[in-house]
């Protein structure tokens, strides 16, 4: 058995927060949530259904963004997953610019349909592999999408967590904050704070080591799982399986 890669310590810690759910969807860039949601598929012995975007044989969305949209508005999708080029304290995401609008450092693709389904899927699932103030700030510098809204907005969905190369945080809709859940193995709590942009919360009985995955579901992500994955990223797939 090969190192454990960081990269499936963050598969396994996603897959969890998936467990007991009916339908999950992956949307593009997402090679590790994609993971994430197949491993979950397995464990629940193939009674979870896993929309991955992208996918060309035996594809659930036969319209691609479009039917994603309609199962999301119908209320028919469990779990979503997210990113940004920056991700601040309150879960807010950016997916447009860095720096200043009229003379930006840098522009990205754009926001796409984030607010739209961050809005309408029950549990959003935040990740990040790079854990640094460069992409975990204290304030983004456009928002794509918001981490919550006003009480008199309908708002269904919206952020559970948030999964990075470093650790796992929580997210409490009511305080608007996130809190540290656990640090991944390799990794401490002082590093955290050093490494994050905003202020998160901490738990009274202290900080857990995030959970490696055990043997079995190392087989399942180095087989099953990565061989279906391959089909919509295999760069990811060869990097990660193939000298597993």
């Amino acid at each position: 058995m090969t190192e454990i890669r960081t990269e499936e310590i963050m598969i396994a810690a996603i897959a969890q927060m998936l467990s007991g759910l009916s339908h999950v969807a992956v949307g593009a860039a997402s090679p590790i949530p994609g993971s994430a949601a197949l491993l979950a598929r397995e464990l629940s012995g193939g009674r979870m259904r896993v929309s991955l975007l992208g996918r060309i044989t035996q594809p659930t969305f036969t319209d691609g963004g479009r039917e994603l949209f309609d199962c999301a508005a119908q209320g028919r999708i469990d779990a979503f997953f997210l990113s940004g080029v920056q991700i601040d304290g309150q879960a807010n995401i950016n997916l447009v610019y860095i720096g200043d609008p009229d003379s930006p450092k840098a522009r990205f693709p754009g926001s796409f349909g984030s607010a739209y389904l961050y809005f309408l899927v029950p549990r959003v699932i935040l990740f990040r592999q790079e854990h640094t103030p460069r992409t975990l700030v204290e304030k983004v510098d456009f928002v794509s999408a918001p981490g919550s809204s006003d009480e008199n907005v309908y708002r269904p969905g919206g952020p559970h967590g948030l999964v990075t190369g470093r650790c796992v945080f929580g997210f409490d809709k009511d305080l608007g904050r996130f809190r540290i859940e656990s640090v991944h193995p390799g990794h401490t709590l002082d590093e955290i704070r050093e490494q994050t942009g905003f202020e998160f919360d901490v738990p009274s009985t202290g900080v857990e080591e995030t959970p490696q995955p055990e043997k079995a579901w190392l087989q399942l992500i180095r087989g099953p799982v990565g061989d279906e994955i391959r089909e919509v990223y295999p760069g990811f797939a060869k990097k990660m399986f193939d000298s597993a």
